[in-house]
């Protein structure tokens, strides 16, 4: 025989439920569409970060809202529930509806503990996704800095400098996802926040400040694995730099590798040297290997021996007859997505060897999927035999 349960009330009743005992549900007087409640459905890991408001809902109008903690995204996907799930506020909130009935004369008043508010048809579904951060590259690219703005004297902030500049807040207001995610962006970028704005700097100013912070090694005798952060900047801004801009230098082009000095030693790292000079040379269109490799090697600096290897993900060679030549396709210019990195490569070549298509899909993450489920999914590959290289195509 079932016994009535009495003593909490509202959901707190609900929660305390015993087996074999039963509460009355009844509606409450505030009971209807309430489409401003909605049940959101949480693996256990997300609760600290929701129990002390650590999320936030992110995106435009014309945007599917993603939820970004301080490091993840997730998108937000409505699930439909074939019950009837009621929705029963805590104790504080239903006593409203006891007072009601009191003043009505009701005697059921005790028996009617859980009164609902409304009746739910789903809820929110969380499930990690990639940051949205193509976005990024094009709002940054709205208003780089150049050498001009320096020579006008624009470095300090006027009201017409703004226009298409984006400070911090601009940005998490445009770019679905997390703080932690959107930062790395910018690092990988080589943005640089300039009186509150974040700014890429245009490729011709940066090689200047590079070109003279390698003239000044040659002539102060500076090594190239030891430069000291003070005498870099000093030196910089006595031949017309900023000093923010030198020490940005430093930061995309080197590797902090003693900080413990009053000045911090910094090493430029041979890779992004190498790859800078290339894409200087090749911004011009294709070129014959050769000729290439020849005023490749002219332009690095002394010390940094430039190989063919160091471009993987930077270039790609074809060859037209008996010649080979190289055209520069960097990695860093495909978009985040899968669907649309490989629908763009698959368009620059229609069947590439693993080799060649590696270094440009080794940097998508997608949450749940391997990099040989991403291959399954957007390519077809084929294999003539044992020994034979792979070959993707489009699916």
């Amino acid at each position: 025989m079932e016994t009535k349960h009495t003593g909490s009330k509202g959901a707190e009743a609900l929660l305390h439920l015993s087996p074999g005992s039963s509460i009355s549900v009844a509606y409450h007087p505030v009971f209807g569409s309430h489409d401003d409640v909605i049940l959101l459905e949480l693996d256990e890991k997300l609760l600290p970060d929701v129990l002390n408001e650590r999320v936030i809902v992110r995106g435009q109008p014309d945007e599917d809202a993603v939820l970004c903690t301080p490091s993840k995204t997730y998108a937000m996907k409505f699930v439909g529930t074939s019950n009837s799930v009621l929705l029963v506020p805590p104790e504080n909130q239903s006593k409203s509806y006891e007072n009601l009935q009191e003043s009505d004369g009701n005697d059921d008043v005790k028996k009617v503990v859980a009164p609902v508010i409304k009746v739910v048809p789903g809820y929110m579904e969380l499930v990690e996704v990639a940051p949205r951060l193509d976005k990024l590259k094009s709002l940054l690219l709205e208003n780089p800095y150049k050498l001009e703005e320096y020579d006008a004297g624009d470095f300090e902030e006027n009201e017409e400098s703004r226009t298409g500049l984006y400070n911090w807040n601009n940005l998490i207001d445009n770019i679905q996802a997390s703080d932690e995610e959107l930062r790395s962006r910018l690092q990988s970028l080589s943005a640089v926040e300039i009186n509150g704005y974040w700014r890429l700097v245009h490729e011709s100013y940066m090689n200047m400040i590079l070109e003279m912070l390698l003239r000044n090694s040659v002539l102060n005798d500076w090594l190239l694995d030891a430069l000291n952060e003070d005498e870099v900047v000093n030196m910089l801004e006595t031949d017309g730099f900023p000093g923010i801009l030198a020490r940005h230098c430093l930061h995309v082009y080197g590797a902090k590798v003693d900080d413990s000095m009053d000045s911090c030693i910094w090493k430029l790292d041979k890779r992004r040297v190498c790859i800078h000079f290339a894409r200087e040379i090749l911004r011009g269109g294709k070129r014959k290997l050769e000729s290439f490799i020849d005023e490749w090697r002219q332009k690095t600096p002394d010390g940094m021996d430039p190989t063919f290897d160091l471009l993987e993900g930077e270039v790609l060679t074809e060859k037209l007859g008996i010649e080979t030549w190289v055209s520069a396709f960097s990695v860093s210019s495909l978009p985040s997505t899968p669907a649309e990195r490989f629908s763009i490569l698959f368009r620059e070549r229609p069947r590439w060897e693993w080799k060649d298509l590696q270094p440009y899909i080794r940097d998508l993450k997608v949450p749940g999927l391997s990099a040989e489920g991403l291959l399954l999914k957007y390519t077809r590959r084929t294999q003539p035999s044992s020994d034979a290289e792979p070959v993707f195509s489009a699916r």
